[in-house]
């Protein structure tokens, strides 16, 4: 069964901060931090697993199979990424099937063609409605947890056809079950609101740092009508830009010391990743 935490703070109509987690690093501190709800991120998770862009090259085996461990080392809900559905509508069904025998707890699927991009950058195209509503039924209609495992519905449609038909591609999702929904790189604080003040649906906003929406705080957030954020680039771009001003450091002055940037304790991690756990193994049957 899916975890039911997201279903009752949505109920409860508690605003909900989820964080991005880009590897089993990062899920490990949300778990210290003590974060309920995680986001599976695909742009991150294939980033940092396979080192390549968010354009529908990662497969669902690769991904379910991520998502499978991030489930397993947080603590949390976990909201996961599934692009398209990875395909047609019998794709989408084994998506829904895979990524919930995986452990997650809520799956958002796009109405982009195959293969897709990143929802904030060009070229992006999306499938008829009709598809796409076809792709939420199929997907309503094949989880086991009908009451705990949620349906997000992400529409791309505002970057190559306008504010208006992605209203109208919500509001067709909408109807067709949608959980939540998800109206990807709006550009204004007016066009969030629009959003928000159309339905009564619980709507996500994406707070992707560098991308194409407004960065708000989440009190502004959820006074214009969100439900729930995320935040998916947050913790991989602050990484990135540490490893950078260290391996820089090392390079001209051959320390690992590094002024400005703290490093977190060597023997806590140990402890975060489990390896106390192992040490007590080893001390009931090591010879």
């Amino acid at each position: 069964m899916a975890n039911p935490i997201l279903r009752q703070k949505l109920a409860a109509g508690e605003f909900l901060v989820i964080p991005g987690v880009h590897d089993m690093i990062a899920a490990v501190m949300t778990n210290k931090v003590g974060f309920d709800i995680i986001y599976g991120t695909g742009y991150w998770l294939t980033a940092s697993s396979l080192g390549l862009p968010d354009a529908g090259i990662a497969t669902y085996t690769q991904m379910v199979d991520r998502m499978r461990t991030v489930a397993r080392t947080s603590n949390a809900a976990l909201i996961a990424d599934a692009d398209t559905g990875y395909g047609g509508l019998l794709n989408v069904h084994h998506t829904v099937r895979g990524y919930e025998e995986a452990g997650v707890t809520a799956i958002q699927i796009e109405d982009q063609e195959f293969p897709k991009k990143c929802g904030h950058t060009p070229f992006k195209r999306c499938v008829p409605t009709q598809d796409m509503v076809d792709k939420i039924k199929v997907a309503v209609e094949a989880r086991e947890d009908k009451e705990n495992f949620l349906i997000i519905a992400r529409t791309d449609a505002r970057a190559g056809l306008g504010v208006d038909e992605a209203m109208r591609r919500m509001e067709a999702y909408d109807k067709a079950g949608a959980d939540i929904l998800f109206f990807e790189a709006p550009q204004s604080e007016e066009e969030m609101r629009r959003a928000c003040e159309a339905f009564d649906k619980p709507m996500l906003a994406n707070m992707a740092d560098g991308g194409k929406t407004p960065i708000l705080p989440a009190k502004v957030l959820e006074e214009i009508g969100y439900a729930l954020a995320i935040y998916p680039s947050m913790t991989s771009l602050v990484a990135a830009a540490a490893m950078e001003k260290a391996l820089r450091t090392l390079k001209e002055q051959g320390v690992s010391q590094t002024p400005g940037i703290d490093m977190f304790d060597f023997g806590e991690f140990c402890k975060l990743i489990g390896f106390e756990q192992v040490w007590d193994f080893e001390k009931r049957w090591a010879r």
